[in-house]
């Protein structure tokens, strides 16, 4: 039987981190390359707005190269500089003032859905995504940034909490009414 060896978690980013921190451009141009379109993306899911994104992005990425001496390769590049992003972009809609939507204001919940996969071809898809991504673009800012947090970028609710400065029970209730909402808004543009 052989023994189990346990190694120590490597980026394989490394060597390209290190290069940045030397301030190598063609090193910081590649990291961009590798992370850019993911990172857009988390942007746009939180602040729900293209040129905000863009902005946090640059900002983002502008903060990762100078701060890059706070990273200590104990988890992977990527995730260091998704927590920037999150970050960044949260701060951009504080800036918007963001005002979670009040817990009085009631939703009407509809059963959850029980209906077995689909098989629709890949363009009816495409559209379903294209309309979800739009009725998530569409919820207002409390709900669109705890919905984004938790379901697309994986954070639970403890984290959300501290990073939006409420409380966990405020962020369980902001998501099951962003999905309640979310729900109308799909049905309001024809999915069910």
């Amino acid at each position: 039987m052989e023994a189990l060896s346990i190694s120590a978690y490597v980026d394989i980013n490394a060597p390209l981190v290190e290069r940045c921190r030397l301030n190598d451009r063609q090193a910081q141009a590649e990291i961009y390359r590798r992370y850019a379109k993911a990172m857009f993306n988390a942007a746009l899911r939180i602040t729900g707005d293209y040129a905000e994104a863009e902005d946090v992005l640059q900002e983002s990425f502008l903060s990762a190269f100078r701060e890059l001496s706070s990273y200590k390769g104990d988890s992977a590049f990527g995730a260091w500089l998704k927590r920037i992003i999150v970050n960044k972009s949260i701060n951009c809609l504080r800036q918007r003032r963001l005002a979670l939507v009040p817990l009085g204001e009631q939703h009407h919940e509809e059963p959850a859905d029980t209906a077995g996969p689909s098989h629709e071809d890949e363009a009816d898809n495409h559209y379903r995504a294209d309309v979800l991504r739009r009725c998530i673009q569409d919820l207002p800012d409390g709900y669109r940034v705890v919905l984004s947090l938790y379901l697309l970028e994986g954070y639970d609710h403890l984290e959300i909490a501290g990073i939006l400065g409420i409380t966990e029970s405020t962020s369980k209730s902001q998501y099951s009414r962003a999905r309640v909402r979310l729900r109308e808004l799909a049905a309001q543009r024809g999915l069910g």
